[in-house]
């Protein structure tokens, strides 16, 4: 059944919305994927926080013209399906990029990151990055290593010094003080002699 021309209004207008939110969308040919498959990765999507839709190529055209999206225009043909991001640029690539891999049905076709265009091959270079919050994790790993190695090695010279160390003995600072206090007392007879 043809949509409506209010219908097809408001799809115009939540697509306008979509976009102009987006920090990153993916477009991908969905053909061949079964309703299992499709379930699984837009579960997976959604816990991503990532809008999956499927639109009309004529209304995203329409929605979209005159603006920077334009674009993706010559990658509209057939079956569209937009995967869209508010937050983490990359997760859209990232999990269809993955789905594509497990199931080897679908296909990227185009999308764009942070207002940049990529074509199929450099949305599937996007997908290899790991996400921000993996490569927060490399970055504090990579920080924390020589400040660990630093303690560690600091440690290591602590300990060598204290083993370098001479043993003093105890008893040896008394003695001292008692020869000498009777070496005094010598010299002062000495004296007392000589006068």
């Amino acid at each position: 059944m043809p949509l409506t021309k209010e219908q097809k209004q408001k799809q115009i207008s939540d697509i306008k919305d979509k976009f102009s939110r987006a920090k990153a969308a993916v477009v991908v040919d969905y053909m061949g994927i079964t309703v299992s498959e499709a379930d699984a990765m837009r579960k997976e999507l959604r816990e991503a926080e990532v809008d999956y839709s499927v639109f009309k190529n004529t209304l995203v055209k329409e929605a979209l013209k005159d603006t920077d999206f334009s674009e993706m225009f010559d990658y509209l043909k057939g079956s569209s399906a937009f995967a869209i991001s508010y937050e983490d640029p990359t997760s859209p690539a990232r999990i269809i990029g993955n789905t594509i891999k497990q199931i080897e049905k679908m296909s990227l076709k185009c999308g764009f990151i942070e207002g940049s265009f990529f074509d199929s091959e450099g949305i599937k270079q996007m997908a290899a990055l790991p996400s921000k919050e993996e490569l927060i994790a490399k970055l504090i790993g990579s920080m924390n290593a020589p400040l660990t190695n630093l303690v560690r090695v600091l440690g290591q010279v602590s300990e060598k010094v204290e083993d370098a160390k001479p043993e003093v003995n105890e008893e040896a600072p008394a003695e001292k003080v008692a020869e000498s206090e009777t070496a005094g007392e010598g010299e002062e007879a000495k004296e007392d002699e000589a006068e």
